[in-house]
C-alpha cells in the first residue's frame, strides 16, 4: 500500500540516524518515492550522498539555500506523509513550540499531510518529565508517535530510547495506508502446525512454519479488523504484531481455543496445518528404543473447519485452506462444500516457490459466488491481501 507515496523522511543528529539508511532502502523498495531532509546535525552520523544515492534524489538539508528557499511549503503539501526518524531530545522539543530554525522543522511546520515521529534519545533523556511532555504535546497536534524501544544505547546503557526498527517502522506505515476494508470486524485466525505428543521428547507434526497466518494476521489488522490469533509452535517473532495472540501446541488445545471465539468472531480463516490425527495415549516417560518396530494407535483429531462451518450463525464468514498434492482443485471444491465453509483457499506441494516455510505462495480461491479465483507466486503478504480482497467481496 505504500507504493506511489511521496514520503518525507527526516533525520536529526544522533547516532540512531544510521537506521534511517536501511529504512529509506525499505521504502523505495516498497515503491514509495522519498525525499531526505536532515538537520545540519545529522550529517555529523551519516552522509548525505548515501542517502541521495538510496532515495535517487537530492538531500535537503540548508534553510537558505537558493534552490531550497521556500521549498518547505511545497515539500509540505507534496508529501503524503512525513516521517522523522530518528527524531531527537532537542527536535522534539522544538516541534512542541513551534520553533522553526532549519528546512527539517519549516516543512514540519508547513506540511498538510499526517506526521509520524520515531524518537530516539538515551535512556535519562527519554524519561525526563519534559520530553514525555514535549511528546505527549506533539501527539495532541495529531501526530504519530512510533514507540521508542528497549535496549542497548549509545552510552552504554540498556533502557528505553533506542529508535524503533526500520523494519517495525515500515510496518507502521503500510498500516497507515492500507484501507480499512475490516474496520470493526473481529477476525479470528489459526495458524501454524500443531505438535500431537507420542511421549516427553517425541511428537508428530508437519512442517508448517505459520508465515501465511501471521501475514494474514498482520494484512486483518492493517485492515482495520480486530484479530485473534491462535498459533501453533512456531519460530517467527510476533512481537510487533497489532493483534491478540494465544500459543497452542496441540491440536486438541488449538480447538479448544477457536471455540472460545465460536460467538465472537465475523470472519475466520482457518489456515492452521493441525494434524488429522494424534496419539490415542501419551507415555508418561521416554520411550525406549526396543525391537524392530514401534506401533503408533492413532485416533482423529477435532475438524475445526468442519464445526465451525456447519455450526456458524448468519453474518458470520469462515474460509479454509486446502494443501493438496494431487488432485487439487477438485479436492478444494469437494471440502468448500462438504465443510460448508464460504472459501476455500487452496494451494498445492506441487507448486514451486509455494507451501510450507516459503516466503511466497500460489493460491486458487474457491467460494460458491464465483469461478475459481488463481493468483500468480507472491509475497505471502501480498496473498494475504488478496484473500482479504476477496472476503469483503463475499461481506459486501
Amino acid at each position: 500500500m505504500i507504493k506511489g507515496k511521496k514520503i518525507i523522511v527526516g533525520i536529526t543528529g544522533g547516532i540512531a540516524a544510521y537506521k534511517a539508511i536501511l529504512l529509506t532502502r525499505l521504502l523505495i523498495k516498497a515503491g514509495a518515492e522519498v525525499q531526505i531532509i536532515m538537520t545540519p546535525a545529522a550529517k555529523d552520523f551519516v552522509t548525505p550522498l548515501t542517502l541521495s544515492t538510496l532515495s535517487k534524489r537530492p538531500v535537503i538539508i540548508d534553510l537558505f539555500n537558493e534552490q531550497a528557499w521556500e521549498n518547505h511549503v511545497a515539500l509540505g503539501r507534496w508529501a503524503d506523509l512525513m516521517l522523522i526518524a530518528p527524531a531527537s531530545c532537542n527536535t522534539i522539543a522544538k516541534m512542541a513550540n513551534g520553533l522553526c530554525d532549519n528546512m527539517l522543522l519549516a516543512t514540519y511546520l508547513s506540511a498538510t499531510c499526517a506526521v509520524w515521529i520515531a524518537p530516539a534519545m538515551d535512556e535519562d533523556m527519554w524519561h525526563h518529565k519534559s520530553t514525555q511532555l514535549n511528546l505527549e504535546k506533539i501527539s495532541s497536534f495529531g501526530n504519530h508517535i512510533i514507540p521508542s524501544e528497549e535496549g542497548e544505547l549509545a552510552s552504554g546503557l540498556f533502557g528505553m530510547g533506542r529508535m524503533a526498527e526500520p523494519e517495525t517502522i515500515l510496518q507502521a506505515i503500510e498500516h497507515f495506508f492500507t484501507p480499512k476494508i475490516l474496520l470493526g470486524k473481529k477476525v479470528l485466525i489459526t495458524a501454524g502446525p500443531t505438535y500431537e505428543p507420542i511421549d516427553p521428547v517425541r511428537f508428530i507434526g508437519n512442517r508448517s512454519s505459520g508465515k501465511m497466518g501471521i501475514a494474514l494476521a498482520k494484512a486483518a489488522a492493517a485492515a482495520g479488523a480486530e484479530v485473534t490469533l491462535v498459533l501453533g509452535p512456531s519460530s517467527i517473532d510476533i512481537s510487533a504484531l497489532p493483534v491478540n495472540v494465544v500459543k497452542v501446541e496441540t491440536a486438541e488445545e488449538m480447538f479448544q481455543a477457536a471455540m472460545k471465539e465460536q460467538k465472537n468472531f465475523d470472519i475466520a480463516i482457518l489456515s492452521a496445518a493441525v494434524a488429522d490425527y494424534t496419539p490415542e495415549t501419551v507415555a508418561e516417560e521416554k520411550i525406549k528404543k526396543s525391537g524392530d518396530a514401534l506401533s503408533l494407535h492413532l485416533k482423529k483429531t477435532k475438524d475445526i473447519l468442519g464445526v465451525l462451518g456447519k455450526e456458524k450463525s448468519n453474518g458470520q464468514i469462515v474460509v479454509g485452506f486446502a494443501l493438496e498434492t494431487h488432485n487439487a482443485e477438485a479436492y478444494a471444491q469437494e471440502k468448500l462444500q462438504r465443510k460448508n465453509a464460504d472459501m476455500i483457499v487452496m494451494n498445492s506441494l506441487q507448486d514451486p516457490n509455494a507451501g510450507f516455510g516459503y516466503n511466497t505462495n500460489t493460491v486458487t480461491i474457491f467460494t460458491h459466488q464465483q469461478k475459481p479465483q488463481a493468483f500468480p507466486n507472491q509475497s505471502k503478504d501480498n496473498v494475504a491481501k488478496a484473500i482479504l480482497a476477496e472476503i469483503q467481496k463475499i461481506t459486501a
